[in-house]
């Protein structure tokens, strides 16, 4: 058997995350996200989608990018405080592949424009441009109802409540505000930070949105307007 690797980048994915901090850690998990999947040129051709239409789901297959390429056998998910687990067990990146896998929402297929055809989803969980490397059909045999989630189902999500003052709220535009708010009920922060008095800032839709967290209370302290050189230099943004 030969090796084929490496794989060819068929689109990339256009979301309002410039750096990995505040995506959500789980696809779905926030709903009102939306993303456009935009085919690279030798993948606009409308063949390649044909009759996609008909599936409400789809399964994105894409790259770590942002990875630093190092692998690990064993990682500490966020949820155990440093115990470590198998990688193979984890959705880490830290793999000999660095390949993830998220299920999204079709909402709608875009015919016209010069990239056209783009693939309009929700519920994405990945940063702006992240390449993907192939699309399959989410189809009603892939639920399986009766499945266990093992360390993660005794670590369930806490219950974040988000206060921000309307006139903050006011800054966001109005198609963007539930998808924020949801970021923000995921508690974005990195889980070992704990300091009630350490300020966050979440670049979001061209947006810096600063915040406090203190035991389940996440409060939005400033909402302004992300600066294109910051955005630019933000950790982790390509």
């Amino acid at each position: 058997m030969t090796d084929r690797a490496p794989y060819r980048t068929i689109a990339r994915v256009r979301t309002d995350f410039p750096s990995k901090f505040g995506v959500p850690r789980q696809a779905g998990m926030v709903p009102e996200l939306s993303a456009r999947v935009v085919f690279e040129p030798d993948f606009r051709d409308p063949a390649w989608i044909r009759g996609i239409e008909g599936f409400s789901h789809l399964w994105l297959v894409w790259e770590f990018s942002l990875s630093t390429g190092a692998t690990s056998s064993t990682v500490r998910p966020p949820r155990l405080r440093g115990a470590r687990m198998g990688v193979f067990a984890t959705r880490a990146p830290l793999r000999p592949n660095p390949i993830g896998l998220s299920s999204v929402r079709l909402e709608s297929v875009e015919t016209d424009g010069p990239e056209g055809p783009v693939l309009v989803v929700s519920g994405a969980d990945l940063v702006d441009r992240t390449p993907v490397l192939d699309l399959k059909p989410y189809i009603p045999l892939d639920c399986h109802p009766e499945a266990t989630s093992g360390f993660i189902g005794q670590h369930p999500e806490p219950e974040i409540h988000v206060e921000v003052d309307e006139q903050l709220l006011a800054v966001v535009p109005p198609a963007h505000r539930q998808a924020l708010l949801g970021v923000l009920r995921a508690d974005p922060r990195p889980t070992q930070m704990h300091n009630p008095e350490r300020v966050y800032g979440l670049p979001f839709a061209g947006l810096d949105v600063r915040f406090r967290f203190d035991g389940s209370l996440l409060q939005v302290v400033s909402i302004t307007p992300l600066e294109a050189d910051a955005e630019a230099a933000w950790p982790g943004y390509r």
